[in-house]
């Protein structure tokens, strides 16, 4: 099959089903009500701390629940090396809570001891390639498992760049092995920034290595020229040209594991289980479906 082949199952490990960000304020209602979803997922770096309730409920919880962990302060795309330590503590979480899949971003978060509180871009050429691919096998080494790695939602893009973000990308993944974590909600982001076709983007990546999908809102603006300005806020419901940018991307990859993204003006559980059934519903009908169908039906 060639990297841009349609897959027919997830290589996670997670169902292919939608799935939910678990969040402190819905832990009690977790294990009073469950609801019916195929995932968690958690952001790890909430997590590296010796004890306390977070653990207490992750532990109770993943016992019915598939889990992902999602790292945001590896800074993949940084200039300097890896924080080991950082890492160390990844490692433990991952071998005190195993999940059935990791994942971090392309992105930068730190440069000379300082941590910065954003997903930074990067250019894409020939000596940043290396230094992430050095990077991913480094997490994958210490790590013992595959890693996916997620794309960005970008605002500005580099002169110094060479390559394609997908070009990038497809480079990264056949270097390394790694996965890709398909976030349809960056892609639109990013296509809608900078001018460019969504559909045509995700077609360019390396789409069999897909493991999982992100769906998240986001904040609509206008930049200094007065051109749409869109921002990745996770703040908002997904968005129906989100739905159906989802609908062509699983069209082109086959069912996959979908996580709803909500990290701001979260609302109450079954607010993001409708839209994690929503994708389940997306994903069911995908299954037999052609493109043109599934996206007329999540149009409608």
């Amino acid at each position: 099959m060639s990297a841009n082949g349609r897959r027919g199952a997830a290589s996670s490990g997670l169902p292919p089903r939608g799935g939910i960000g678990l969040k402190p304020e819905h832990f009690r209602d977790v294990l009073a009500a469950p609801p019916r979803i195929g995932f968690f997922e958690i952001h790890a770096e909430n997590y590296m701390v010796a004890g306390g309730p977070f653990h207490h409920y992750l532990e109770r919880i993943r016992r019915d629940h598939p889990l992902s962990i999602h790292g945001v302060g590896l800074s993949i795309g940084g200039e300097g090396p890896l924080d080991e330590d950082h890492l160390d503590r990844l490692a433990a979480l991952l071998e005190r809570h195993p999940p059935q899949s990791f994942s971090e971003h392309l992105a930068w978060s730190s440069h000379g001891g300082v941590f910065l509180n954003d997903l930074l871009p990067l250019p894409y050429d020939a000596r940043t390639l290396g230094r992430v691919c050095d990077h991913v096998d480094r997490v994958q080494e210490r790590l013992g498992r595959r890693m996916l790695l997620e794309n960005p939602a970008t605002y500005v893009e580099l002169a110094a760049s060479t390559l394609t973000e997908s070009e990038f990308i497809g480079e990264v993944v056949r270097r390394t092995g790694c996965g890709l974590l398909l976030d349809v909600s960056n892609a639109h982001v990013a296509c809608v920034n900078h001018g460019r076709d969504p559909r045509a983007y995700l077609r360019s990546l390396p789409l069999a290595a897909v493991g999982e999908i992100h769906l998240a809102g986001f904040a609509a603006d206008v930049d200094a020229a007065g051109d749409p300005l869109l921002i990745d806020s996770h703040g908002a419901p997904v968005a129906q040209a989100v739905w159906e940018l989802y609908a062509f991307a699983l069209s082109l990859t086959g069912p996959q594991p979908t996580l709803i993204e909500r990290d701001n003006d979260v609302p109450a559980l079954h607010v993001l289980a409708a839209e994690a059934h929503r994708a389940d519903a997306i994903i069911a009908r995908c299954a037999g479906a052609g493109e043109a169908r599934v996206t007329d039906e999540v149009s409608a």
